[in-house]
């Protein structure tokens, strides 16, 4: 599986970005598709992700302001992030795992990542 992020860019706290990652191969589906990030100096954590039913987890930091959503059709999986904080900034991954995880150890696949920068 190979993965493309995209959605990436610079916002003013309060505002909004979408996140799309795109994925190659015919077994997208089948795959637990998450978000992670990284600010600088600081480890990768775990954002959010969702199964292939459909099921969704995300961090305590953007619960209620950010949703995860997947396209099978369009071997594609979306990160809508409202309400964006300073601390937001990071660069963001896209991650395709077998299993339901938060631990970035589980994922197989990783994207290039997409920076997201919030302005205060």
């Amino acid at each position: 599986v190979q993965l493309q992020a995209s959605g990436g860019g610079l916002v003013q706290a309060g505002g909004s970005l979408r996140l799309s990652c795109a994925a190659s191969g015919r077994t997208f589906s089948r795959y637990v598709m998450g978000w992670f990030r990284q600010a600088p100096g600081k480890e990768r954590e775990f954002v959010t992700a969702i199964s292939w039913s459909g099921a969704t987890y995300y961090a305590d930091s953007v619960k209620g302001r950010f949703t995860i959503s997947r396209d099978n059709a369009k071997n594609t999986v979306y990160l809508q992030m409202n309400s964006l904080k300073p601390e937001d900034t990071a660069v963001y991954y896209c991650a395709a795992s077998r299993d339901l995880s938060r631990l970035a150890r589980e994922y197989e696949y990783w994207g290039q990542g997409t920076q997201v920068t919030v302005s205060s």
